[in-house]
């Protein structure tokens, strides 16, 4: 499954506001983007605080810490518009929750009389992680820390949201929700072609009766209580028991 994903040009997007909803009059204050080309993260970021010009909701506060004080003096989003645009332009992005994210993303284009803006999925595709996660995790919570702690990804550090620290963290949750085989040997990518790009069937190599038997390794007892603490890991972090345990005591 996530050969579909090879080879694209991703952004992983947070944003922090001043509170919700955008349509009373509430701003960003804070973007995080990373960059993903195919599965792999290239080192590319975008990061500003913005200022606002308004108070920041004491409830908002007590969601991302980011206070009116620390703001004064920090940019607005007229300052970084262009470059954030150019950052993001064409891109897929990832989000958790879109429309909260895309819908403060259009305002602030709007304020800025960008009207050819203002509406960026005409600029870029959007995959919401959060629609995704629930589709394959029905009935569940899917928030970004029921999400790190059912794939196993590390949110130790994450007291407060920050826009930036969690566009990273999703983009590990992303990697492991969509991860798996990675690359499939397709006609012209090492299997036997007629030249026209269609594959064609190998011959089955068959191994000579007289070959020599390979050697049964067994596993010595350091070896044997690293597996089981690596199960004991997997079924922490998936919050049930893993495959293996599961086929062990069906048998």
């Amino acid at each position: 499954m996530a050969g579909q994903y090879s080879g694209t040009r991703y952004v992983v997007l947070d944003t922090e506001t001043t509170g919700m909803p955008v349509t009373d009059g509430h701003r960003i204050i804070e973007i995080g983007c990373v960059e993903l080309i195919g599965r792999r993260l290239t080192g590319r970021h975008f990061h500003v605080y913005l200022q606002p010009d308004r108070e920041v909701d004491e409830g908002a506060i007590a969601v991302h810490g980011i206070t009116n004080e620390f703001l004064e003096g920090k940019q607005r989003f007229k300052d970084i518009a262009d470059e954030f645009f150019e950052f993001i332009q064409g891109a897929e992005l990832i989000i958790h929750n879109a429309a909260f994210d895309i819908g403060f993303i259009n305002n602030e284009f709007a304020l800025q009389g960008q009207t050819e803006r203002s509406e960026i999925t005409e600029h870029c595709s959007v995959l919401d992680t959060l629609l995704m996660a629930r589709e394959r995790h029905p009935g569940q919570r899917n928030n970004l820390d029921a999400l790190c702690k059912r794939y196993g990804v590390d949110n130790s550090g994450r007291d407060l949201h920050g826009a930036l620290l969690d566009a990273e963290i999703l983009a590990d949750v992303f990697l492991a929700m969509t991860g798996g085989q990675t690359h499939l040997s397709l006609a012209g990518e090492g299997s036997d072609s007629d030249g026209t790009g269609r594959a064609q069937a190998s011959p089955i190599r068959r191994l000579p009766d007289d070959r020599p038997r390979l050697p049964v390794v067994a596993a010595s007892d350091e070896e044997l209580a690293a597996h089981l603490a690596r199960l004991a890991a997997i079924e922490k972090a998936a919050g049930a028991p893993a495959l293996w345990s599961q086929l062990d005591a069906e048998a």
